[in-house]
């Protein structure tokens, strides 16, 4: 028998030969034909001469619809030199090849959405530039959280309170009255008060009253002219009263009569409370600068010795005439925490708690600020006999000796933080 041969037909396509095997007729078209028709087809071509290249005639190249929108780049041929016998290789990729043809425009599609544009890049420079990177918008503190649960703490209302407090504060401040005190100048009150702050020590009493011994003072001389000689008996009616209103125990009228070395009677005492009383309306209820201080220290995350050199530099400013008529009560109580602040040198010194809770930027407390940074500075250049009640108060070991911490240099030569 005549051995049985595979046929093979050929089929000329073009100048290219396309062998078709039996063997795989049926099976689909080889892939790894076609990936070896994309070299150099290889005949019975002499040695010398070389082989004849042509593109086959494959199937339609798929375009994916990601390119449409890309030009069409025409690639010049490049000149083959006549010497040379390279041969030009064509290569024809496969299904896996279009795939990760497709990934690969993808991708760079992807990654020119990313990239940064040019305004971006100036903009990222000048937000670095302004430290704007640096420096994150602080979030603002609940300084309540803390009292969610205390109900004298008033957590619902505590921000229409201290609002209300800061729109009235100015019906009950004092006017400039020394123009109508013919007998009474700024140095005068300034004794005063240090006495006051001497007695209010001595008698152990809240820090209310002696804010509100002040207020009801300066009140009442700003509506009726006081003969020198009973300038003292009128602090010591105002303490007698604020102590009634705010102390649980408050000093009796005999403590006050030995206390002032038997300068007034006893009568002399509660003739003046009820002239004052008349004169003032009977209105005590008013908003001092301890009812902000006692928000703006909660706000301010102080510890006991910041709490203490804020108290000092308060009172310090309560004792001069200027600062009390300048500055409204919450001016004063947030300018003596941005001193208190920059001496102990916080950092930041004004923080957006802050901010939220006084009302006053840094700008605004600058002025005032630099006032009492002033003030404090002068107390601590009197002789150490000359100093008062104020400075002996706070020169103890269990008021941190706040009063001997100098002021902040930055407030003194007027540069502002930065």
């Amino acid at each position: 028998m005549m051995a049985s041969r595979s046929m093979v037909s050929q089929q000329t396509m073009g100048d290219v030969v396309v062998v078709e095997d039996n063997e795989n007729v049926g099976k689909g078209r080889n892939r790894q034909v076609l990936r070896d028709i994309g070299n150099v087809v290889r005949g019975n071509y002499p040695k010398n001469e070389p082989a004849k290249i042509n593109r086959p005639r494959t199937r339609s190249q798929h375009v994916p619809l990601v390119e449409l929108d890309k030009p069409v780049v025409v690639r010049k041929p490049k000149k083959r030199a006549e010497k040379s016998k390279d041969v030009e290789i064509i290569e024809i990729s496969s299904d896996s090849d279009e795939e990760h043809g497709l990934v690969a425009v993808q991708e760079k599609k992807a990654a020119k959405k990313k990239a940064t544009s040019y305004t971006s890049v100036l903009t990222a420079r000048s937000k670095a530039a302004c430290g704007f990177e640096k420096n994150p918008i602080e979030k603002i503190a609940d300084i309540d959280s803390a009292d969610a649960n205390n109900d004298l703490a008033a957590v619902e209302y505590v921000e229409d309170i201290y609002s209300f407090y800061k729109s009235v504060e100015s019906e009950w401040r004092p006017t400039d009255y020394m123009q109508s005190q013919p007998e009474i100048n700024e140095k005068m009150r300034l004794i005063l008060v240090e006495w006051l702050i001497d007695v209010h020590v001595r008698f152990e009493l809240n820090p209310e009253t002696f804010y509100l011994t002040i207020n009801i003072l300066d009140r009442f001389l700003s509506v009726k002219p006081v003969p020198r000689k009973e300038l003292q008996l009128v602090g010591l009616s105002a303490l007698l009263m604020s102590s009634k209103y705010e102390e649980i125990w408050p000093p009796q009228v005999e403590d006050l009569v030995d206390i002032a070395d038997h300068a007034y009677s006893h009568k002399q005492i509660l003739v003046m409370e009820k002239t004052i009383l008349s004169t003032l309306e009977w209105y005590l209820t008013v908003p001092t600068h301890y009812v902000f201080l006692a928000r703006f220290i909660k706000a301010s995350i102080a510890d006991q010795r910041m709490e203490n050199m804020v108290h000092y530099l308060v009172e310090l400013g309560v004792m001069h005439y200027d600062t009390t008529i300048m500055f409204s009560p919450s001016m004063v109580a947030a300018s003596a925490i941005y001193a208190a602040r920059s001496a102990l040198h916080q950092v930041p010194i004004w923080t957006n708690t802050l901010k939220h809770h006084t009302g006053y930027s840094e700008t605004q407390l600058m002025d005032c600020a630099k006032l009492l940074a002033y003030q404090q500075w002068e107390q601590q250049q009197k002789r150490s006999e000359s100093k008062g009640g104020l400075q002996k108060k706070y020169s103890k070991d269990e008021r941190f000796a706040v009063a001997k911490i100098p002021p902040s240099k930055s407030l003194l030569t007027g540069t502002e933080s930065t």
